[in-house]
């Protein structure tokens, strides 16, 4: 399984426009109707990757926890779903409801705001301010496939923890680690 390490987006880059399919509700999701919250956590994810799988079954615990906090969790996947038929959107729609997300899986068809948010791997995780700047950027925790850590998202709870707390972004940022973006044939 080949792996990258995430390239930082700086911090306090404001959260990209967009306007994403949502499979499971047949509807488009747009940062427009985003609502005020104190923080907004989006996941670049997507369905075969090992690193993805490795921790998947914590994101809908995890986002619920912190949803009661005023957090609003996300996930989308940009992978191409000709050469990945399982990352497809009905297959994301799937998924959702297999793992009890409960927060919405989208499809970023055109790869545009993965690419603006300079995403090359999964799982990449991005959290935001209340004014939609960009906070912390990394990885759910230092548990991957194989290398017997916990799955504890530790990582990530210490950012949004900060986050709510009114600190400052940590100085020290998680690189993530997983499976490259299936771009487009061409890209």
């Amino acid at each position: 399984m080949p792996t990258i390490q995430t390239d930082f987006l700086p911090i306090g880059t404001p959260l990209p426009t967009f306007r994403l399919k949502d499979p499971e509700r047949g509807t488009e999701f747009a940062s427009r109707d985003l609502p005020p919250t104190p923080g907004l956590l989006v996941m670049v994810i997507c369905n075969h990757c090992p690193y993805v799988v490795h921790l998947r079954s914590q994101f809908g615990p995890f986002a619920a926890r912190y949803a009661a906090r005023g957090i609003q969790s996300f996930a989308v996947s940009a992978n191409d779903p000709l050469a990945y038929p399982e990352d497809a959107p009905p297959r994301l729609a799937a998924v959702a409801r297999e793992m009890g997300f409960g927060f919405p899986y989208l499809y970023d068809d055109s790869q545009a705001f993965v690419r603006a948010l300079r995403a090359v791997c999964t799982p990449e995780f991005y959290l935001f301010d209340g004014k939609r700047h960009l906070y912390y950027h990394g990885r759910f925790d230092g548990s991957s496939p194989g290398n017997g850590k916990p799955v504890t998202g530790e990582d990530l709870a210490a950012a949004i923890e900060s986050l709510l707390g009114g600190a400052p972004p940590p100085a020290r940022q998680q690189p993530a680690m997983g499976c490259s973006i299936k771009w487009r044939s061409g890209d």
